[in-house]
Formats: C-alpha cells, sequence, structure tokens
C-alpha cells in the first residue's frame, strides 16, 4: 500500500500508466495535466522520506491491535496502546489519519441499562380508593 504525500500524485499515476499502455510521449502528456515534465520525472526517481517508511512499518501494527481487541479501539485508545506498548511516541492526528487509510472504525457499543425490570411481590389493596383527604388527622392508616 502506498501511503504517499505528494500533491499530484494521481496525475503523475496516470501518465506514467498511460505512457506505458499507449506509448504517448511523456512531454505530451505533462503538457495536456499542465505539469512540468522535470516535475514528473522528479516524482519518478524519489525516494521514499522516513515518515513514509515509518508510515509503512506502524500500519501492520495498527491492524495487529484492532484485530486483537476485536475492532472496540478508536485513534484515542489506539495512541495510547502502541505509546504503552512501544519505545515510540506517536501523535494521535497520525494514527487517526493511518486509521482512515485502512478503513478502520471504532465499533460503538451500546449502553447497557443500569436497572431489571421485576414485577413486585406484594400488592397493596386499594382500600383508599383514591379519597387521600381527610376531616380529621388520623382518621386513614394503611397497614404495611
Amino acid at each position: 500500500m502506498i501511503l504517499s504525500q505528494v500533491q499530484n500524485e494521481k496525475i503523475y499515476l496516470a501518465i506514467q500508466e498511460i505512457h506505458d499502455e499507449k506509448g504517448c510521449s511523456i512531454a505530451e502528456l505533462c503538457r495536456f495535466d499542465g505539469i512540468s515534465r522535470s516535475a514528473y520525472y522528479k516524482w519518478l526517481n524519489r525516494k521514499e522520506s522516513k515518515s513514509e517508511q515509518f508510515n509503512q512499518a506502524l500500519l501492520p501494527l495498527i491492524k495487529d491491535a484492532y484485530e486483537e481487541k476485536g475492532g472496540i479501539l478508536g485513534y484515542r485508545q489506539m495512541t495510547i496502546k502502541l505509546n504503552g506498548e512501544n519505545d515510540f511516541h506517536i501523535n494521535q492526528k497520525r494514527i487517526y489519519r493511518l486509521m482512515q487509510i485502512l478503513n478502520l472504525r471504532s465499533v460503538c457499543r451500546r449502553k447497557r441499562k443500569n436497572y431489571v425490570k421485576s414485577t413486585p411481590k406484594v400488592t397493596a389493596e386499594n382500600v383508599l380508593n383514591r379519597e387521600f383527604t381527610a376531616d380529621n388527622f388520623g382518621q386513614k392508616w394503611l397497614p404495611m
């Protein structure tokens, strides 16, 4: 998987593919796309940067951690896990970007209810029949 950060890489790849398949000249294709020929050749002969190499090394670690926890880790927890297990310090934004490239998303679990529905064991008899007012104090008493 290519994880480069080149600005016009899709155009460069299209130029390379058309040149290989149909044999069109690179100068004409570059002129058509509005890109200088030297920029194309610079892209063609470039080497991966250190950050791209590090990202390539991070991808299997992210996949393994994601599968190990059953897909419940988001980018924040993934960052904490990777930084805790390894000797490097990675920013959350880098993990977020790499997880987006791999199409890994955390699974949001549903919250569980804290109560258990139950029926009461003893139901009181309807003695008052919703007549709660009394003329004097202590007229209406209910048994416990």
